[in-house]
This record gives structure tokens, sequence and C-alpha cells, in this order.
């Protein structure tokens, strides 16, 4: 058993200043308010203790995409976990229908040697009119065979999949989605507020970064983001890293929705830990300057360079810098994505979960992480 201790502490949602866990065998096997009850092998002294971030939509990081080779793969995950993401999906965007098997076919041996939890697949079934940083070449209507196709590819690895539900076949396609055990996300839509409030009777569960790449809410025509946004059943990202949303509109969609449905995701790309440069996003070029990703000679944001403790840090501080942000911020960075994906027994600090926690300074600064009851 290793007893770990803090100053402050993020247990099963709730801040305890001082907080300990103690842990055995990758599993937290207990954990309390107050000092802890032996002398801790780990003493975090003024440092806040949360639990491991998950990330359910993320492309790469470290230089390198998540539909590379296996070493590329293991090099953007590590970067991620360098930064406090100890659980989540690799994201792969829209492909040609061979290259994306077997970007699939790679990502679930990655999945089952546990470098990730699992796949989303960010396309290729998304609108032409809000397709964002994915080749347009390669948008297609979901059919039956590819999906199957896909599914088998992954061999149970796929854990999600964003579409548009009005292309062709949709509807049904987001039914036998969800009858494969696959979580449905919307996104990069043109849909209608009736044929979104449909998607999700249909069993879709997900807001794909909400707001960004789907039809504009207006006053007459809402499109999908109230349906999003009001219904109890939908998880709903927000890319909080400053540049994709204002201020404002996180703060709303956080009082509207509350911390429990809303998922911090960083949709980060290659340039994720490495700077301003060329990189490339699927084929496309994309171009980073100041931080910012886009495609090259377009002003169309092409993903993050964010980490998940930069979006953590961030929300903190633009819900108040109090113990009802921490809580929310660590709850939107970890529980409610993990849920949203169906990671049991992940994304929190109480007896039972997995031992995935992360040590921030003063600054919220990372400056341990644990993963599987292992320091990074």
């Amino acid at each position: 058993m290793t007893l770990i201790a803090a100053a402050a502490a993020v247990l099963d949602g709730q801040v305890c200043r001082p907080g300990w866990v103690s842990v055995t065998g990758g599993r937290i096997s207990d954990c309390g308010a107050g000092p802890p009850p032996a002398r801790p092998e780990w003493d975090f002294g003024a440092h806040l203790m949360v639990p491991g971030f998950v990330d359910m939509h993320v492309h790469g990081g470290a230089g390198v995409s998540y539909d590379g080779s296996p070493a590329e793969i293991d090099r953007a995950a590590a970067l991620h976990a360098g930064h406090g993401t100890t659980g989540g999906l690799a994201s792969l965007v829209t492909a040609a229908p061979q290259a994306l098997l077997a970007q699939v076919r790679t990502l679930a041996a990655a999945t089952r040697r546990g470098v990730v939890d699992g796949i989303h697949l960010e396309g290729p079934w998304l609108s032409g009119a809000y397709c964002g940083a994915h080749d347009s070449r390669w948008l297609r209507a979901p059919e039956d065979a590819e999906i199957d196709a896909l599914l088998a590819a992954g061999d149970g690895a796929i854990r999600m999949v964003t579409l548009a539900p009005e292309l062709p076949g949709g509807i049904p396609a987001i039914r036998r989605l969800v009858d494969a055990g696959v979580v449905v996300a919307v996104g990069h839509t043109d849909a209608d507020y009736d044929l979104t409030q449909a998607a999700i009777d249909a069993g879709a569960s997900v807001g794909t970064h909400l707001f960004n790449a789907m039809r504009a809410l207006r006053h007459r025509e809402p499109g999908p983001i109230p349906a999003l946004l009001s219904d109890p059943r939908v998880t709903v990202e927000l890319i909080a890293d400053g540049v994709h949303l204002h201020a404002g509109v996180i703060r709303h969609v956080v009082a509207a929705a509350g911390a429990g449905r809303v998922a911090l995701v960083t949709d980060a790309m290659a340039a994720a830990g490495v700077g301003d440069g060329a990189f490339a996003l699927g084929r496309l070029d994309v171009e980073v300057a100041d931080g910012v990703a886009r495609l090259r000679g377009t002003p169309t944001i092409a993903g993050s360079t964010a980490t998940m403790d930069r979006l953590f840090a961030a929300t903190v501080r633009l819900l108040g810098a109090d113990d009802a942000a921490l809580a929310a911020a660590a709850a939107m960075a970890s529980a409610t994505p993990a849920r949203a994906i169906g990671l049991a027994n992940s994304g929190r600090l109480a007896a039972g979960y997995a031992a995935n926690l992360v040590a921030l300074d003063d600054d919220l600064q990372v400056a341990r992480v644990m993963r599987r009851g292992a320091w990074l």
C-alpha cells in the first residue's frame, strides 16, 4: 500500500483540505479528508491532488499524430500523460476508406497495449458545410458495410464516433453504432434543432466541441446547439483554450448544463507540446502561429495546441478560482468525460477507482502524475 497526502485534494468530487489516498495494486483502496491515518510515503505539502485527466478528443502531440506508427502513438500519448492525461481516446480525422481501416487497426493494437483507452472516429461521416479541418474529398455518408468493417478492425476499441445526423442514413447509423456499444457524438453538422433532437432520441449522447463546426444558434432557427445543451442525456465537449470559445460562452455552458454534463477536451493536434511551425492534420497542412493552429493559408482553426493541465488551470480561474471552481473543473476534466465514454472506475479519487492522479503546485502546474498506481 502507498499512502499519498496533500494540502488539498478533490476526493469523489469534493475539495478536502487536507486530503489523502491510499493505493494498492493500481487502485485506490481508501481515501479521506483530514490528516492521513499514518505517515505518508508521498506528502505533497501545499500541492493540490486531483483525479488524472481524461481527454476524450485528442489527435496527437509531441510533433506526431495518432494516425501514425506505433512509436508515434506512444510518443503522443507520453506527451499528454506528462501533462496529467491518464486516460482517454485517440482521435482520427477523415481519411480514405482503406487508410482509415489501417489507422484503426494500429490504434486498436495500441489500445490493447494500454497506451490509450480507445478510439474516437471524428469522421468521415461529417457535413461538407462544417467539415472544419477535415479533408472534404473523403467525406461520405455512413453505410452499413463501412461501419461494420471499421468496427471489426477496431475489435472493440472504437468507443466514440462523431457523426452529422443530416447525412443520408445518419439516424439509422446512430442506432446501429449505439447497438454496437459505441458512443455517438453529434458534430461537424448542419442539422436543425428537430433533427438533432431525433439524433439524441436515436441514442446520440455527446456534442462534439459545442459551438465549433456546427450550425450557429439563431433565435428562430436554433440549430443543434440548444438541443445538445438542454438535453440531460447529452454530454457536451468544450475546447476551453482561449481560442475556440469566448470566456462568457464557457461560463454560460457550465451554468446551463452543470459540470456533470460538460467535458473539457483539448482537440490537440501534433503541435501540442512543440510550439509554432508547420504540421499536418491527416493529409492537410497546418500552420501554428502564436500557439494557434490553422489550415495553411486559411482562417480555419485546425484543432488546438493545448494540454489538459492548461485547460484545467484556465477553467479554474475562469470559474472563480475557489473550491467550487476546483471541484467543477476536476469534474469536467476527469469524471464527466470518463463517464461519457464508458470508462468505468476512472475519473475520480475514490475507493475502488483506478489510481490515476495528478499533483499540482500553487500555479496549477503539474508536479507529479500517477497512472494505474505507477508514477510517471
